[in-house]
């Protein structure tokens, strides 16, 4: 066994340990609209928030597939927990396709905590030394927490010309709004974040298209084989939270079914019933497959960093395509068991109509959607050109 696989088992058996934690905890996160304290001091203390910092930072710099493994068991725990812990991985990620200078200040705290989001928003000008930067970007997940923040935004130039970029700010530079008033996710804390007149230094702004093909100058790539395909990366960190998130639920499900009876039939034990044995196995089925679809991905990321190469388009329209799809079947699997629990399922105090509806949020998120993953998917299978810059 590998150093590396060393470190990831000791971060994902950390983080099981607090899962009965975070998921008693989960009431109380979504009634705070925001994750309580406990959850992010024990997430820091299992080290979740050192396993994309490079190594020369004091990080654990773990392969993709261990770092889909911490995220799944977050999402085990609390999904909105699990969900904000992937936009940080993802994002602190994102960091190291930045200029040396930008990753020394921001990794000189190992555990860094980075929201931001790819949806460009706002302005941001030149002036003397960097540029001023203006606008307000929205579901700004875990910007509650976040040491930096990423904004995307457009250039304006002096010609006239506009190109978008990529900003990197100390999140104490942005105010946050409290709008963040949902029926899922709530624990997310996805406030509206605003920037007026702040200054960003050169060496903090990177253009969009050199960060999604990873051609920053002055740069210092991964000495470990980690860089991967920007949105590829993305959404295999997302989905595993829909997968963690689906795991949860089979287990809650689990818990509560025994001895129950089905309300106004003869049936007093629905474990005992042939329905109920067909929808934990479909459900358990679809969360294998969603794991086995993301777990394929994360090899193909990974063998194509350690031989210093970037996905094919082929590569990153299949894991569009099919993490979506991943994605989806998490999500049904939640659905299923959800509809097999009884109208008690609806008590706040019951965590698996948190989990519920949680997952049917985070599907609803663009980058997941999967008619437009699919049609992405679909158009490079058919041999058309992708029409698409987040491939």
């Amino acid at each position: 066994m590998t150093t590396a696989q060393n470190e990831a088992n000791v971060v994902v058996q950390a983080v099981a340990d607090i899962v009965p934690t975070l998921r008693d905890n989960g009431q109380k996160a979504e009634e705070l609209r925001w994750l309580p304290d406990e959850n992010i001091q024990l997430l820091e203390k299992a080290d979740a928030f050192r396993i994309v910092t490079p190594k020369r930072f004091g990080g654990l710099e773990l392969p993709v597939a261990d770092q889909f493994r911490v995220l799944a068991e977050i999402g085990r725990g609390c999904p909105s927990t699990g969900w904000v812990a992937a936009v940080w991985a993802s994002s602190t990620w994102l960091i190291t396709l930045f200029p040396d200078r930008a990753q020394e200040e921001v990794f000189a705290h190992p555990s860094v905590r980075v929201s931001g989001g790819f949806t460009p928003n706002g302005s941001i000008v030149p002036t003397e030394g960097g540029y001023l930067l203006n606008g307000s970007w929205r579901f700004n997940t875990g910007s509650r927490g976040a040491h930096w923040n990423i904004a995307t935004t457009v250039l304006e130039k002096a010609d006239g010309t506009h190109e978008e970029v990529v900003a990197l700010v100390p999140m104490s530079e942005f105010t946050l709004a409290d709008d963040w008033h949902t029926s899922s996710a709530s624990a997310t804390g996805s406030s509206t974040s605003t920037a007026k007149n702040v200054f960003v230094p050169e060496h903090r702004v990177v253009p969009y298209a050199d960060a999604i093909y990873h051609t920053v100058a002055d740069r210092t790539k991964h000495d470990t084989g980690r860089d991967y395909g920007l949105f590829s990366y993305i959404l295999t960190t997302t989905v595993a939270t829909l997968v963690g998130t689906a795991r949860g639920a089979l287990e809650l499900f689990l818990e509560r079914v025994p001895g129950r009876a089905i309300a106004y039939t003869a049936h007093e034990d629905q474990a005992q019933h042939p329905l109920t044995q067909i929808q934990v196995a479909a459900a358990a089925n679809r969360i294998a497959a969603a794991e086995a679809l993301l777990t394929r991905w994360a090899t193909v990321l990974q063998a194509r960093a350690d031989a210093g190469e970037l996905p094919t388009v082929e590569e990153k329209a299949a894991i569009r395509g099919e993490g979506s799809y991943a994605a989806q079947l998490a999500k049904e699997a939640v659905e299923i068991l959800y509809r097999a629990s009884g109208a008690s399922v609806i008590q706040r105090s019951v965590p698996l109509q948190r989990f519920f509806r949680d997952i049917e949020g985070f599907s609803l998120h663009g980058f997941l959607l999967l008619t437009s993953s699919l049609e992405l998917q679909g158009r490079i299978l058919l041999g058309i050109d992708e029409d698409n810059p987040l491939l």
